[in-house]
């Protein structure tokens, strides 16, 4: 049932599944007609500002019996063109009342007024006609001028002359010099009337959808032509708004924000609908079965998602920062969801007023009755709320990212099922929005990603090298890396430039990155991507030569490197403790800022649990740079925290006879290092007057005026515990038990993935060594 747009409103209400109107509908006018054309010639070449005097109503001018005519005119003079006098005075009349010019004799002396040969067309309804309707007084009516003008831009919306209307603001609404002394013609060329047409428009053509979205899949099939007609109309209106809003442009008026958010309404309302229009030629994928027997099943598996994914989730080393929060165990999907902020967007529109939300056909979808889900909202309950959800809520802008939403949702639909039954749909659907392969196959990773199960990381992992590039999301490497695949984590990052390019990640995709070489047995290179984006972070904070920088400023910015620094060295070192790597590790050239958090992981662990090897090695790592009262001071720490450890009986007597003397051999070693110091400093060391010499917080680092990217130096450590004839990297390194720094780490291979041994091992392996 096909409604106009032009005259009253014509609302509709669902009944049974069936819209029924106030009036009968309005017949299609007869394009192939000369009069249909003529009309719309008429009004495709006619001078636009003569639209205005086309649109005001005019009265006879003319004088009968001593007084006014005062009827209706519906011609206009051929002579003169002047719309004042009506048909049967133009008769009779010599002159036109307005301009005194004769009218001529000979020939047609008028012809119609373009609104009325557009009723004659067909084009305009006659209920618009001033001779078929009342016209009703009052402050919310509008004038007949306004409506005739109206009627005027429906036709041109209606017959694809939408730039008529665009022409109409340009070249009259913001034409400085189109100015009237007639009051009515001066309103008629102001903007706001056409905004205020956009407005009617729209909001009849919500009238209309409110019914036909209400109707069964029969219904809807029977109306695709109207709402593929209403599309187009709602396309044409966002075409003049954008018109419209650039005459505003600079400003921050009041009428700029209703343009904008009357803008929005209508993006949505159109994405929408053409999502409608696809699920109603596959008829909401009522013939597709689902893999799911129902919602509850879905939601279960859903669920279970969940879990694993806060089970195998990595801790999170940036402190409740606003980066990382809300990420730890979260699915993509639930992410995408989030970023989409529907509850914000909703609540906008009810300020604003523009009940789009009305489109919905089940209220509760609406009403956060998911809320008990473990994701909120996602499975959706059905296709059809899956689609208001999703194109009714959130920003229009975001609509790539909601159309990548609902393919991961029909992925997710019939994932295991045979893909010669449901591949077409996903195919159909890339076509109909114009999306690329790419993203099809993004979105099914995605969701693959997110399946618990070994069936579907295998699956993407095949996928990958496909997708892979720079605008990949980056939780594609940390998920791969929670779900033991660090290998392709780190060919996904070197396929997506992020191993090293000119740009610096955020801290969270920084620690990825770190986790992932460790943990594919590349120590060395995550230390050298370590100290190359704490370098880049260093140097972005301090090279900046603008004017202002204070000292608080210079606080901000050494805080921020020194964070980077800081989680990043701090994660290497947890990360080789936990993979046995703490030999490996300390080989490394660290710096003075990089060693603070270096000594303070291992002691904390050490202090912490007296029984692993952490602080012996620590001690080690100081005697191989001759650091030996640094050393001492950390035996000291560490005697401290082992004595209480024993005191207090949490020593296991099976152990306690093996810690007594590791602390025993590691006691010597210190006694026989202090005597290659000078006698002054060891009665200071003994004392306790000689602190360590390390920086220990930002402040005391000195910030240069400019920096320089420091060469990093093969470093080759000697060591009066290693013969000076044998090269201390080779002595250091696991796969020669003999050096002192291998037996005391844990003297067995360390391989990828390895637990955390016992503590009555490493204890038995430091006696044995003694």
């Amino acid at each position: 049932m096909d409604k106009r747009l032009n005259g009253p409103t014509v609302s509709s209400s669902s009944n049974g599944g069936s819209a029924v109107g106030r009036s009968s509908p309005t017949l299609q006018p007869n394009y192939s007609s000369r009069l249909v054309q003529e009309a719309l010639e008429h009004l495709a070449s006619i001078d636009l500002i003569e639209l205005c005097k086309e649109a005001k109503v005019e009265r006879c001018r003319a004088t009968r019996d001593l007084r006014s005519c005062g009827r209706y005119v519906h011609h206009v003079l051929n002579s003169c063109g002047h719309a004042s006098l009506c048909e049967e005075c133009s008769q009779r009349c010599d002159i036109c009342p307005i301009c005194r010019i004769p009218i001529s004799k000979s020939g047609a002396k008028v012809h119609l007024r373009l609104y009325y040969e557009c009723i004659e067309a067909g084009l305009i309804s006659k209920r618009c006609d001033e001779r078929f309707q009342e016209i009703e007084d009052g402050d919310k009516q509008l004038t007949a001028d306004v409506q005739r003008l109206y009627s005027l831009f429906d036709v041109a919306l209606e017959n694809n002359l939408v730039s008529l209307i665009c022409h109409y603001i340009t070249d009259v609404c913001m034409d400085e010099t189109a100015v009237s002394s007639d009051p009515v013609i001066a309103f008629l060329l102001d903007e706001v009337v056409v905004k205020d047409w956009c407005k009617r428009t729209f909001k009849n053509i919500i009238a209309e959808l409110q019914g036909i979205y209400n109707m069964d899949i029969l219904g809807l099939k029977e109306r695709l032509s109207l709402l593929l007609k209403f599309s187009l109309y709602l396309k044409g209106i966002s075409n003049v708004l954008d018109i419209l809003e650039s005459s505003f442009k600079g400003t921050l008026s009041a009428q700029l924000h209703d343009l904008q958010n009357l803008q929005e309404s209508i993006m949505k309302t159109k994405q929408h609908m053409d999502v409608i229009i696809w699920c109603t030629r596959h008829q909401f994928l009522e013939d597709v079965r689902s893999r799911f027997t129902d919602s509850s099943s879905w939601s279960s598996v859903v669920r279970t998602r969940k879990s694993e994914a806060i089970r195998r989730a990595w801790p999170d080393p940036i402190n409740q920062s606003v980066e990382s929060s809300g990420h730890d165990g979260s699915l993509f999907i639930e992410d995408a969801m989030n970023n989409l902020d529907l509850e914000e967007g909703f609540r906008n529109e009810i300020v604003e007023g523009l009940e789009i939300a009305s489109l919905q056909k089940d209220s509760e979808s609406f009403l956060g009755s998911n809320t008990d889900q473990i994701l909120g909202y996602y499975p959706f309950k059905n296709l059809r709320s899956a689609v208001d959800l999703l194109f009714l809520r959130g920003g229009s802008d975001m609509v790539i990212a909601k159309q990548a939403i609902f393919l991961y949702y029909l992925y997710d639909r019939h994932w295991t099922i045979p893909e010669e039954e449901w591949r077409y749909i996903l195919e159909d659907f890339a076509a109909t929005f114009s999306i690329s392969r790419h993203s099809l196959l993004e979105s099914l990773t995605f969701y693959l990603l997110d399946d618990h199960t070994e069936e579907a990381l295998q699956e993407a992992c095949r996928l990958l090298p496909e997708i892979t590039g720079s605008t990949s999301h980056p939780k594609i490497a940390e998920v791969l890396l929670e779900r033991g695949s660090p290998d392709t984590a780190l060919m996904v990052l070197r396929w997506a430039g992020r191993d090293g390019g000119p740009h610096v990640t955020s801290l969270r995709d920084a620690v990825t990155a770190v986790r992932v070489r460790v943990e594919c047995g590349l120590l060395t290179e995550a230390f050298m991507h370590q100290r190359m984006l704490c370098t880049k972070v260093k140097e972005k904070n301090f090279n900046k030569t603008a004017s202002g920088n204070t000292s608080e400023k210079q606080k901000g910015q050494c805080n921020k490197w020194v964070e980077w620094m800081e989680v990043l060295v701090t994660e290497i070192c947890c990360l080789c403790i936990r993979r046995n790597l703490v030999d490996r590790m300390l080989e490394l050239p660290w710096n003075s800022e990089e060693e603070k958090y270096i000594h303070k992981c291992l002691l904390d662990y050490a202090i912490e649990d007296p029984l692993r090897t952490t602080g012996n090695l620590l001690v080690v790592y100081y005697f191989q740079r001759h650091r030996y009262s640094e050393a001492y001071q950390v035996h000291i720490k560490l005697e401290k925290a082992e004595q209480d450890c024993i005191s207090k009986g949490s020593v296991s007597q099976q152990n306690l006879p093996v810690l007594e003397k590791a602390i025993h051999f590691r006691a010597n070693l210190i006694n026989r290092c202090l005597e290659l110091l000078p006698e002054v400093e060891q009665q200071q060391l003994r004392s306790g007057n000689l602190t360590e010499g390390v920086v220990t917080s930002c402040e005391e680092v000195e910030i240069p005026d400019k920096f320089d990217v420091p060469q990093i130096q093969d470093f080759l450590s000697t060591s009066l515990l290693i013969p000076s004839s044998v090269n201390s990297s080779l002595m250091l390194h696991k796969d020669h038990p003999t050096g002192l720094l291998s037996s005391l780490t844990l003297g067995t291979s360390a391989k990828i993935g390895m637990s955390f041994p016992t503590t009555g091992t490493e204890l038995g392996i430091i006696g044995s060594v003694s």
